[in-house]
């Protein structure tokens, strides 16, 4: 089944579509979030700021940049300076909380470099006789006591870092392909189901797991149409045996019904008028003749019960010898038949059952000659196509209206029947053409012609050699 792993690709595709997006979704927040905790300024950078702007005055220490000291007020900052010499504060802020020692030993400044003073995160910035350190709320700052980075991990982080991204992308697809593998199990006899409907064929899939209500109805289905296929073929068997019965049936009373008729149109006793009576019983005996064979065999067709004896025919000569049977028929000179193939074009050799083409051709003469009961000129070529034979029969007669002939060429079969039994139809002979055509793999096609009438084609395929 191709839609089993196409749908696999969409699961996959899907996938990776979702992890980019979250990937790319949380470096956003993480970016959106960091910018929003990070303040103006470094406190690094505040420190080194304040030991450059603390000036000596005669009475001790000030800051000589009023901005500073605003951003260290805002901040609730406070500041000392260390004397390098006695290690003592000798300048601190006003805001400077009581548990912060006014002596500091060479340790005690190592540390609060590094980390924390009374748990104030604490940051130095180097003055000219000592060191000051600012000290920020306990709760403004995390600081790492002992950061050390080992060289080769700096090294190698791009690699380590794409290497546990891999190893996370591959762990969510497993994860997501362990927990959609259920699903993908009752997915593919569900397809398979699907896919067999249409070709009327025997589907059962079992009604249990995620998908168990669609698989009943998809159960329901097949059994509808298989329910429905039995009766369309009952339904057929009958139409066939019930044609061939009446075939059968009404063959032999009819055969007396000709021959009795045809010994009372010979019969000099009866007058003129009777035997034209008789004329007629005759000739209408033998169109009910001609409609119960093209009945017999346009069923025998529809059901493949008529077996193809196919052989080599030279489908030039094949037509050709269908007109001359015509010609020599007794139509008087009311038809014109005219042979309009090409001279150069002497042999058409395809495999076809000879005697059920000669029929197809014989019923579009006939039907020409039926439609124009005052005579008509009828115009039969074949012509050469690429890969393909060419059967023309076209009329100069009275035709029929366009939208007969898209019913004709889109219709599903060409019997018409309707109140009107005054007009002939083109009926069942035609559709014996129609299924000669495609028991030889061929087409038929219907159109007014050149002429105003009514022309049909029979294309039949052509492989040459």
């Amino acid at each position: 089944m191709k839609s089993i792993p196409k749908l696999i690709r969409r699961f996959f595709g899907i996938l990776l579509m979702s992890v980019l997006l979250i990937f790319i979704l949380n470096i956003g927040m993480l970016f959106i979030f960091a910018s929003g905790q990070t303040v103006s300024r470094s406190p690094w950078t505040t420190a080194i700021e304040v030991a450059e702007a603390l000036q000596k005055s005669g009475d001790g220490y000030q800051l000589s940049d009023a901005s500073v000291l605003e951003e260290l007020e805002r901040d609730q900052v406070w500041g000392i300076l260390i004397d390098d010499t006695t290690h003592q504060v000798i300048w601190h802020t006003d805001n400077l909380p009581e548990e912060i020692p006014m002596e500091y030993s060479l340790g005690d400044i190592a540390m609060l470099t590094r980390g924390y003073v009374k748990d104030y995160p604490t940051f130095p910035g180097r003055a000219e006789e000592g060191l000051v350190v600012l000290g920020y709320p306990k709760d403004r700052y995390w600081k790492e006591m002992w950061p050390s980075w080992d060289y080769d991990m700096i090294k190698y982080l791009p690699r380590t870092i794409l290497v546990a991204l891999t190893a996370n992308v591959v762990l969510i697809f497993l994860i997501y392909l362990v927990t959609n593998a259920r699903l993908l199990h009752f997915i593919g006899p569900i397809i398979e189901g699907i896919q067999k409907l249409p070709e009327e064929q025997k589907v059962y899939i079992k009604e249990k797991g995620l998908l168990s209500e669609l698989a009943m109805n998809i159960n329901r289905t097949s059994e509808i149409i298989q329910s429905q296929k039995q009766e369309l073929k009952k339904k057929e068997r009958a139409r066939a045996n019930w044609i061939a019965g009446v075939s059968h049936d009404i063959r032999t009373p009819l055969s007396m019904v000709m021959g009795y008729a045809g010994q009372l149109a010979e019969d000099g006793r009866l007058t003129e008028e009777e035997q034209k009576k008789a004329v007629v019983i005759v000739k209408q005996s033998e169109k009910m003749r001609n409609l119960i064979r093209d009945l017999n065999l346009a069923s025998k067709l529809e059901y493949n019960m008529q077996p193809l004896k196919t052989q080599k025919e030279n489908i030039v000569a094949l037509v050709r010898k269908v007109m001359v049977d015509f010609m020599n028929l007794n139509i008087e000179d009311k038809y014109d038949l005219e042979w309009e193939t090409e001279d150069s074009l002497t042999s058409c050799m395809i495999t076809v059952d000879g005697e059920l083409l000669k029929r197809a051709v014989t019923n579009l003469i006939q039907n020409s000659m039926n439609h124009n009961p005052e005579g008509c000129g009828i115009f039969v070529s074949v012509k050469m196509e690429p890969e393909a034979c060419c059967i023309m029969v076209e009329d100069d007669g009275a035709g029929v209206e366009e939208e007969q002939i898209r019913y004709l060429n889109h219709a599903p079969h060409y019997m018409v029947c309707d109140d009107n039994t005054s007009e002939q139809k083109h009926g069942l002979g035609l559709l014996i053409v129609k299924q000669i055509a495609d028991a030889h793999q061929g087409k038929v096609e219907i159109d007014k012609g050149d002429r105003g009438g009514f022309r049909v084609q029979i294309i039949l395929p052509y492989e040459a050699e």
